[in-house]
């Protein structure tokens, strides 16, 4: 059986891919708290990735970071400090994960690491310049550790539009808000964590063993398509 780690599997998205891979690959969780499942293929760490020293992993064939942030303010109330803060979680974090367990995911013969971007970074958007720039990096990042990281490791991004997690609660305070943001969107809907779940889940397995250096799009149409 194969082993995952997940770097922020205890809620939102994270939390998602920790369930939807627990029945077909062994999973160890890192993140500050426990997710609220327990089962025999999960192992979880107490951790918070800027802060503490990783977990020793020997041996991994996936690795998924999990953490981000959403930070919606105008430019020009936007302060170093909050660029700087997204950019640790996001990207910092990102290549901590990634300089920690490429030896263990070298050794696998099917090494795949995924990281999240946002449907930020393909269109101009008020109030994301911050969040924005920190996921822009995370896309270069990720083209640039799939070249170095090729033939043995492959690396993708996948960015979603609006989830339904704690993360953009505020987003989605009240049945206006929901509305509006379904109308947004040209499939009239916006994700699910389970759906980008099941894209994470198949870019760390087999199927996707030819693909590598991409960004997906969970955009639910909304930036390709204008309808």
């Amino acid at each position: 059986m194969k082993t995952i780690i997940i770097v922020g599997g205890s809620k939102g998205i994270g939390k998602a891919t920790v369930e939807a891979l627990l029945h077909t690959y062994k999973v160890i969780n890192i993140s500050r708290t426990h997710p609220d499942v327990t089962h025999e293929n999960l192992t979880h760490f107490d951790c918070d990735v800027l802060t503490d020293d990783l977990p020793a992993v020997d041996v991994a064939d996936g690795l998924i970071y999990c953490p981000g942030s959403i930070n919606l303010k105008p430019f020009k109330r936007l302060s170093l400090e909050d660029f700087r803060a997204d950019f640790e979680i996001n990207v910092i974090g990102a290549i901590k994960a990634i300089q920690s367990y490429s030896p263990a995911l070298l050794q696998s013969e099917s090494g795949s690491i995924v990281l999240f971007s946002t449907v930020a970074t393909a269109m101009g958007m008020p109030f994301h310049a911050s969040v924005s720039t920190a996921k822009s990096a995370v896309e270069g990042l990720m083209k640039s550790v799939a070249a170095d990281l090729a033939p043995k490791v492959r690396v993708n991004a996948i960015a979603p539009t609006i989830t339904q997690t704690d993360l953009a609660a505020k987003l989605l305070r009240n049945e206006r808000m929901v509305e509006n943001t379904i109308q947004r969107h040209p499939l009239k809907k916006f994700l699910d964590p389970a759906e980008v779940a099941a894209m994470a889940q198949y870019l760390i397995s087999d199927a996707a063993k030819s693909i590598s250096g991409q960004v997906f799009k969970l955009d639910c149409g909304i930036v390709s398509l204008k309808v």
